[in-house]
């Protein structure tokens, strides 16, 4: 009987040690969530890091925030706090069927950010992901954003328009839609060397990791995103914008050409223009040390 109210007295206190330890054990995780329900049953993925003023980056198409892994840990070293946002039906977030839209974009984005207590921070959005921040600024205000920063941005307009030749051509459009249907797979592998500024600016690796972010996303999202950003016409959004505004672009960019951001510059009141002499549109690859080094500069503005 002696034994046996020994044995019970140690796995009670081995009980209560545990227990005790679980109460006191302070959390790793510091309470930041991996994923933030935007809508019922939808979910984006979200990488959070580090702690001061805030710098949230939105990713281009087909991509996810997965491209901004040499932006993260220098900024949080630099001391801020960095946000990336996987759109719905990218990376690891929810894809449901639905819309994929900038609307919708916008909207999810608000969620997060209200959710997440964010304000005054730099908001930062890299090719369609311009169009999205763009879209969200002046659908809400600037609200959460105190400045935005615009990386190899597709411009107030992807397409040409009446009285706006510049971006690609509807048949262009056309046909690159019809590609991410018909062959997504030949899509991507073009596309990463297309980022390239100069010859042999990215390397080997650079491109295949790129292609393997790309074809990450869901094929109906990619093909529905796209054709969103076609019908997208921002022009006449631009004048309401007053906040800070950094757009940066390669010279050299093949897939969204140096003039609009330059159209971008003349339509934005007090926003001004980084060259990337060198770069393409992989700017945050290309010229990876001058892109953080400027984005770091215009967040402590």
């Amino acid at each position: 009987m002696k034994t046996i109210a020994l044995t019970i007295g140690f796995i009670l206190m081995l009980f209560q040690s545990q227990f005790l330890f679980a109460q006191t054990r302070k959390p790793a995780s510091l309470g930041r969530e991996e994923y933030i329900e935007v809508e019922k049953n939808v979910k984006l993925h979200v990488i959070d890091l580090g702690q001061g003023q805030p710098v949230v980056l939105i990713h281009g198409w087909p991509l996810n925030n997965e491209m901004y892994e040499y932006q993260y840990q220098y900024l949080v070293e630099k001391g801020f706090r960095v946000i990336g946002i996987s759109l719905r039906g990218f990376g690891k977030s929810d894809r449901p069927y639905g819309k994929y839209d900038f609307d919708t974009f916008s909207d999810d984005i608000k969620v997060v950010l209200e959710k997440l207590k964010i304000e005054n921070a730099t908001l930062g959005g890299f090719s369609m992901g311009s169009a999205v921040t763009l879209h969200f600024v002046t659908k809400y205000k600037g609200a959460h954003i105190s400045k935005l920063a615009l990386f190899g941005a597709t411009g107030p307009s992807w397409k040409q328009r009446e009285g706006y030749p510049y971006g690609i051509t509807d048949q262009a459009a056309a046909d690159l839609i019809k590609q991410t249907k018909t062959n997504r797979e030949q899509l991507v592998a073009g596309f990463g060397k297309a980022f390239e500024g100069q010859q042999d600016g990215l390397s080997q690796e650079s491109i295949k990791w790129l292609e393997n972010i790309n074809l990450n996303a869901s094929p109906y999202a990619t093909t529905q995103a796209i054709t969103a950003l076609g019908e997208l016409d921002l022009r006449a959004e631009l004048s309401k914008i007053n906040m800070p505004v950094a757009i940066f672009h390669g010279v050299n960019d093949k897939l969204c050409d140096f003039s609009l951001a330059e159209q971008l510059n003349k339509a934005i009141k007090g926003s001004y223009i980084v060259k990337f002499e060198k770069g393409g549109h992989g700017l945050f690859l290309e010229e990876k040390d001058k892109f953080n080094s400027e984005l770091e500069k215009f967040a402590r503005k």
